[in-house]
């Protein structure tokens, strides 16, 4: 059994808190422990309890069991931009251990561990780390998010040769539908699944308000695919 994932994104914005908080919710259901993280997050708030990323608490609500927020979001910054950019503006810098130690929290109480990327495959983390070094870092195999809407057969082609070509294991991409009025759906789902050379693992519609059932219903064949 597949026990963690990185769920990667063609852009940012294309459904990836949504499509990891639907594949816990699924895993848990079938009575799996499964944690979602979200290592490096950029647009955060201060509060309280210190600076705050939304997707992060939402992994955290549909996770089992319940972890402190400083293990699923270790590396946390202000600003809503690329993080090597954002923590240069808090002179601070994405690192490997601190992410890694946190992971290694997360293994330690759960089945499976889902690890949720920031914006797209080629995000530099730092002026030294790219996506893929925190990828390899943690030996995670792949799910590509697509973004269906107008544009999303290059980004989805690129980002698939790009995954592909820095040689790490591809499981499968999902098709997250996030322009409702985009015509032509179906033929851009089409023409990347004959082109991207790894299985759909399902096709969702991600709109307002988000129909969470829906969404899983989506991807139960992919599930069920990863874990039989």
């Amino acid at each position: 059994m597949i026990t963690e994932a990185f769920i990667a994104g063609t852009d940012t914005e294309v459904g990836k808190t949504v499509i990891t908080c639907a594949l816990l919710q699924i895993l848990i259901e079938a009575g799996h422990k499964a944690v979602g993280m979200k290592p490096v997050a950029t647009g955060a708030e201060l509060t309280k309890n210190g600076l705050r990323n939304e997707d992060a608490i939402q992994l955290i609500e549909n996770s089992i069991p319940k972890l402190g927020y400083n293990v699923i979001n270790p590396c946390v910054y202000v600003e809503p931009t690329s993080p090597n950019i954002a923590a240069s503006r808090m002179d601070a810098e994405v690192d490997l251990s601190s992410i890694d130690s946190a992971y290694e929290e997360c293994r330690a109480v759960a089945d499976i561990v889902l690890v949720e990327g920031i914006g797209g495959w080629r995000v530099p983390l730092s002026d030294s780390i790219q996506t893929v070094d925190l990828v390899r870092h943690l030996k995670l195999p792949v799910i590509l998010v697509c973004g269906i809407r107008l544009g999303c057969i290059s980004h989805g082609l690129l980002s698939a040769e790009s995954i592909l070509g820095d040689r790490v294991n591809f499981l499968g991409w999902v098709a997250n539908i996030i322009d409702p009025g985009y015509a032509y759906q179906t033929d851009s789902i089409d023409v990347l699944r004959e082109r991207i050379p790894a299985p759909l693992l399902g096709v969702t519609d991600r709109h307002s308000p988000i129909d969470n059932d829906a969404i899983k219903e989506g991807l139960t064949h992919g599930v069920s695919r990863l874990w039989p």
